[in-house]
């Protein structure tokens, strides 16, 4: 059996020591994630989205992150990151407190929200860290300013 850690710093060792003992295969491929309950993750494996690369992002380098189809895109402010993990699970592991979700297909961190712009149709347009421009959509309109007290 293959599976794949997404547990705190402090615990990947002990886990994964634990896990091999037992003759369980860790993989970054592997289709089973192994997380601690009501723990967020201080980082996400990811792939580079250029080169392929397997890497451990720190959660406070992401800026936001978007599904495309099967495949979630994670933007910093340099780099572009993907997994094929569904934008659900992967929100999962965010901590709520830093991160917030403002459509269906978005989550952006909160502190690399520079500018707020509210639309005639019930909307609000998001100004990133890192230049991007994200829409809150009307399902999350009334959630996003209870948020931030608009």
């Amino acid at each position: 059996m293959k599976i794949r850690l997404a547990v705190s710093a402090e615990k990947t060792d002990e886990i994964r020591d634990f896990l091999t003992a037992h003759g369980i295969e860790l993989d970054d491929d592997a289709d089973l994630i192994l997380t601690e309950k009501s723990k967020h993750v201080s980082r996400l494996p990811l792939r580079d989205a250029d080169t392929g690369e397997r890497v451990y992002l720190p959660v406070e380098n992401i800026v936001f992150l978007e599904s495309f189809g099967h495949e979630v895109y994670v933007h910093t402010d340099g780099k572009d990151y993907v997994t094929s993990d569904p934008l659900y699970q992967v929100q999962y592991l965010l901590d709520p407190v830093r991160f917030l979700r403002v459509s269906v297909s978005v989550i952006v961190a909160r502190t690399h929200i520079q500018e707020i712009r509210p639309t005639l149709s019930r909307k609000f347009v998001l100004v990133l860290s890192n230049g991007s421009i994200v829409d809150v959509t009307r399902s999350y309109y009334n959630a996003f300013r209870a948020e931030f007290g608009i």
